[in-house]
């Protein structure tokens, strides 16, 4: 019985480079109530999808995969894109290859490729999923996301509400640390009065009101907001007609405290308003409660 356009299976292919958190993100997604099968042989993917499952499929695939090779999941990827009974979409788990060697030495996990060093198995295996990201319909980059953030995330973008539709995220960050990976558009607000000249402000993030006060009062903040908010009004229905899952946008400044934050929750609450499932991450921010965390924890053991 051909299954019509509503009894359309949800099915999800995890991947990316070892290290970057496929487990958690499978697990996760089991929390959801996904029904998890991890590194199944490819030439069986079509067959368990098509067949009589009872709920949203979330299917694991690495370099341990059976038949595994980045040519054989881009055609999974296309049949999935064509086939009417199912409704897939490829998630692509990426990391600087930096931080995937220093995982694997922090852990003493062997890499998957065993046979070399870490940071050579690491570019290797990098390499071997060459052109998986530009066709992944999401991309979550988890350098600098703690398991319990990459949890967050995927909740965001697969949970009961997140599974249909487009999802946002949007992210403020500081340019002295570099862009973050995976963003669809980079808005730079570096022309605003930066509070941190402000003694009053330095200490202060764009998440306190003077701050956010300080940064409206700058001549050139409401066509700035204005014409961003324009600009999303156009593309967030476009994006959405065209079937897009997730679309990521960042705001960055000097410091990736001030500016980009106030930016970022401005602009994320008002996508809320109108209905829109919005993710706020502040990189700089959640780094220094990161690092203050392992201080304080420190200190107790001490």
């Amino acid at each position: 019985m051909t299954k019509g356009i509503h009894d359309r299976t949800p099915m999800v292919l995890v991947t990316g480079p070892s290290g970057a958190g496929r487990t958690t993100a499978i697990r996760a997604l089991e929390d959801l109530r996904f029904e998890v099968i991890d590194n199944l042989p490819l030439s069986l993917i079509e067959q368990v999808a098509t067949g009589d499952a009872r709920g949203p499929l979330a299917i694991g695939v690495d370099v341990r995969t059976r038949g595994f090779s980045a040519g054989n999941l881009l055609d999974i990827v296309s049949w999935m894109q064509e086939e009417p009974s199912v409704a897939g979409k490829l998630l692509y788990l990426d990391c600087t290859q930096e931080v995937l060697s220093r995982r694997f030495s922090e852990t003493r996990r062997r890499h998957p490729l065993d046979d070399e060093a870490a940071a050579t198995a690491v570019a290797r295996e990098v390499d071997m999923l060459s052109g998986l990201k530009d066709r992944a319909d999401i991309v979550i980059d988890t350098t600098d996301l703690s398991p319990h953030d990459l949890k967050a995330e995927i909740a965001t973008w697969f949970g009961p509400e997140g599974r249909t539709g487009l999802s946002v995220s949007v992210q403020s960050f500081s340019y002295k640390r570099g862009i973050p990976r995976g963003l669809d558009m980079v808005l730079d607000c570096r022309f605003l009065q930066n509070p941190h000249w402000q003694p009053e402000l330095r200490a202060l993030t764009g998440l306190d009101e003077a701050v956010a006060r300080y940064v409206q009062s700058d001549p050139r903040h409401d066509a700035f907001h204005d014409q961003v908010c324009a600009l999303l009004d156009l593309l967030i229905p476009a994006y959405r007609d065209e079937g897009k899952a997730y679309f990521s946008l960042g705001f960055g400044c000097t410091g990736g405290q001030h500016r980009s934050v106030y930016m970022a929750e401005a602009i994320g609450k008002r996508l809320a308003q109108a209905e829109t499932r919005v993710s706020i991450r502040h990189r700089e921010l959640d780094r220094k409660t990161a690092s203050e965390a392992t201080v304080a924890a420190s200190g107790k053991e001490g």
